[in-house]
This record gives structure tokens, sequence and C-alpha cells, in this order.
């Protein structure tokens, strides 16, 4: 491959070559040049397709390796891969496939099925990935700085998933502040239990292996799939605070090699760090805030961390300061100093015409620089002129001991307007609290205006593959009236 400085693709073609291990996973180990080899071959296959240069090719893809060499392959050549979530339905990903221009649909053997009706719903030609990948092949040519290198869909948590093209200076210096935080390099052994079209799956991935360390083929999350990676050595590893939950609860958390864990992509409980970092003596804790048009944007570091129990257990509830190269802001904040978390910097793939990115999260910036978020600017409740914030409401309910999870919302009330609603996951099914209880709970640490006057009792909240809650899917839910 033919490199030009500042690009990741740069990065990558210094990084994949020799015989150390690129790509590992329980059945099969690639080394370096072996994943060179691969994208080579790939590459031109890609070529053979005649697609046309620039325009994303959506893909239905899981497995790191083949995965990754597609994904370098297109970066190289101008076609960038669009990965897509296999969970979504055909009408989902039918209208993501559109959106990015339509034409050929590229999928693993194992999605043909689900590819073919994509395909069908969109007029699209599907195109099966050899297997064996192709090996060898012409010398790949070198992108620009501005090239598209891949592009990443948003979770579409509150609306339809968005395409948030990722140009190549920019995941290179994603690359960079990414190493800064958690010393990521060769050696390491990487791992990410975040599916692959997610920006915490693909998008770590791409840091990982232009950072020079291995990363670990590592398909769906279990408590049996992460014991079966002690073998591998993993060093450093991405989890969801769900996974964390239940790591801890089977007391499988510690792996004998591990030294870094990153964490994000939802709220996590206090209680839950302080279990985590009580089972992970030596091991170093990270929260990388972001989103898929910005990550990092804020990090709460392993130092953050050890200072949150020695003293300053607030530290705990934020997400970090700004980023490695990145600044931030808030705009049009209220008494409380609550406004729209805006960032800039250089691995920012999606700002304005200003050169910054409404991130759409409320927060507040604390002297120091730490940032503590309140929610979503399209999140906010007008109850009768009063705004209420449903992460405020949620993490009260979440810190009553006979709450495992909790979600707030509005709904539509003829009087006031909305009525805040909450959904109630008890921590104990046969003992749930009752509303009373909870309606006391936290009218003794809140405005009245702000207490859920509905209620409802589930099994579980409507989550993401990344932990993170879904409230196009809770709005959906049925609510019992008030009173009843």
């Amino acid at each position: 491959m033919d490199v030009r400085e500042g690009t990741w693709s740069a990065l990558v073609a210094g990084a994949v070559s020799g015989a150390q291990e690129a790509v590992v996973g329980t059945a099969n180990r690639w080394s370096r040049g072996d994943l060179a080899d691969r994208v080579g071959g790939v590459g031109a296959w890609l070529t053979g397709l005649a697609l046309p240069r620039g325009r994303p090719v959506p893909a239905l893809v899981a497995d790191t390796g083949p995965a990754l060499a597609l994904v370098i392959a297109g970066a190289a050549i101008g076609r960038p891969i669009a990965p897509l979530g296999s969970r979504l339905t055909v009408a989902e990903l039918a209208a993501m496939a559109r959106g990015l221009g339509g034409g050929v649909l590229l999928a693993e053997a194992c999605f043909a099925p689900l590819a073919a009706e994509v395909a069908w719903a969109t007029g699209s030609q599907l195109v099966v990935l050899p297997d064996p990948l192709p090996v060898g092949g012409p010398r790949l040519p070198a992108p620009e700085a501005d090239d598209v290198a891949m592009v990443l869909h948003t979770s579409g948590t509150t609306g339809a998933p968005k395409a948030i093209a990722y140009r190549q200076r920019a995941l290179a210096a994603r690359v960079r502040a990414y190493q800064s935080v958690v010393q990521l390099g060769p050696g390491d052994v990487f791992v990410t239990a975040a599916g692959f079209h997610h920006i915490a799956g693909l998008g770590n991935l791409a840091v990982a292996v232009a950072a020079g360390a291995t990363v670990v083929s590592f398909l769906a999350f279990s408590i049996d799939a992460w014991r079966a990676l002690t073998p591998l050595g993993v060093t450093h590893a991405l989890l969801v605070p769900t996974m964390i939950e239940m790591l801890l609860a089977a007391d499988a958390l510690a792996l004998p090699a591990l030294r870094w864990v990153q964490y994000g992509a939802a709220p996590i409980h206090p209680d839950t760090l302080r279990a985590a970092l009580a089972a992970l003596p030596g091991v170093r804790l990270a929260n990388l805030f972001g989103q898929t048009e910005g990550s990092p944007l804020c990090v709460l570091t392993a130092d953050d961390h050890h200072a949150a129990i020695t003293g300053r257990p607030e530290l705990l509830s934020s997400v970090g300061r700004a980023a490695p190269g990145v600044a931030l802001r808030v705009e049009g904040a209220g008494a409380d100093g609550v406004g729209e978390l805006c960032a800039r910097g250089d691995h920012v793939f999606a700002p304005g015409r200003d050169g910054w990115l409404r991130t759409g999260d409320l927060a507040r910036i604390e002297p120091g620089g730490y940032v503590y978020l309140a929610g979503r600017t399209g999140d906010t409740i007008n109850r009768g002129g009063e705004n209420v914030r449903p992460l405020e409401v949620e993490t009260l309910l979440r810190s009553h001991p006979a709450v495992a999870d909790a979600a707030v919302a509005g709904v539509p009330d003829r009087r006031l307007g909305e009525e805040v609603a909450a959904w109630v996951v008890p921590a104990d099914e046969s003992s749930p609290p009752s509303e009373e209880e909870l309606t006391g709970y936290l009218r003794a640490r809140l405005a009245g205006f702000k207490v859920p006057r509905r209620w409802a009792f589930v099994e579980s909240l409507p989550r993401g593959a990344a932990g993170k809650l879904s409230r196009r899917a809770l709005a959906e839910t049925s609510v019992p009236a008030q009173g009843d």
C-alpha cells in the first residue's frame, strides 16, 4: 500500500507488516503480514467490482479479520465501507442502504439471506465476500487526507440513524487522541464487546490496528465468551455498563493480563464503578465519552477514578474533562449552568459550519473542567411550562435500593401538554417497590413538578446493542393512565 502522511491508511500501513499477530481469535490467528496480504487481495477484488469512487459501500459483516481487511482496503482505494448492523430489520437496513446511494450491497456469507432481502428492497446488487479472502494483488494507492476512510451510522435512539463520514485526517487524529489516553500500542491486545458497525466497535478497532496492537475477534458477548478470552492475553478492553454489571454478578470481570478497561456508550451507576474498581485492583479504568459524530470528546481518566475513591466521589457522576485536542463549551446555559454541550477538535467528524459540533447533550461544566450530563436537548419534558430533564429523575430513581433500572419520558397530557412518566425495573421482581414509596423518595429530593405521576413496572428497558436507552421505543410502550 502506498502511504501519504497524515492519513489513517498511512498509520495502518506502518503497523500492518511483519510476523507479529494482528488478529487473534479462539479459532484462528493472523499475523500482520497475513492481514496485509488479505488487504491487498480484497483491494484488488473491490477494484474489480467497478464501484464509483468515493461512494460509501454498505456491508453486512461481523467477523473481525475479514471485516477489517475489507474496511482497510476500501479506505485505500476510495470505496469507503459502511458496515450495517445485522440485528436491524430489513426496513431499517434498506433505509440506510438507500441513504448511501445504493447500487451494491456487500455481505459475509452468513448474512446472505438477510442481505438478499435488503438488496431486493433497494434494487441493489448483492455481492458476497469471497471465502477464503483473496490474497495479494497490486500495490494499493495512497488516499488523500480529506478522503473518506469509512462511514458509520449513529445509533438512531432519538431519530433515524445518520451516516457519518470518517475522513482520513480526522480518523488519524482520533488514533493519536485515543493512544494518549489509554496507552495502546504494539504488544497490547485489544478487545471490544461492541458490534462491528458501532463507533465503539469498528471505531475502536480502527484505532487499535493503526496503533499496532493485536485485535481480538469477538463476535458476541456472553459470560462464557468473555472467560474464553483468558488465553489470548487481553490487555485492553471496551465494555458497556450493562456488560460490566453482568460480569461483576458472575465474578468474571478480571482477566489475567488486563491493564485497561474503557467503558461508555450509556450511563453507569457510581455503585457499579466502585464495584468494578474493587474487582480490578491494578487495572486502570477510563470513561471515553463521545458519539458517532466525534469521540472521545471527554475523558474521565484513570487518575480521576483513583481520586474519586480517595476523596472526590462526585467525579464518578462526571464524564470527565475535554479529551486531548478537544475544546468544549456550553451554549444557551440557564441559571443552573446547563446548556447544550458543543465540541471542536481534529477528530470531530461532523462539525457545523463554524467548526463546532452541537452534540445534543445537555451538560454543565464545573470549575476544573469536569463535565456533568443533564440529558438530551430533545428529551426535555415541558410539564405545564416547567422543564423536567429525564436524566436527573432517572439518576435518583436508580439510586433507590429497590430499583435495578429506570427510564423517564414525557407522555401527552390534555391539561399540561406533557406529563412525567417513569418505567421502572425492580431489583427484586417478587418484591417490587410501590408507586407511593418511589414518589415519596423523589419528593424528598426533587421539586414536586419533576416527580412522575404515571408509573409502569417492567422486566426490562429497550436498549440498543451498546446499552443506550432507545427513547423512540420507550415512547411506543404503553403507560398506565394517571390514577390507574
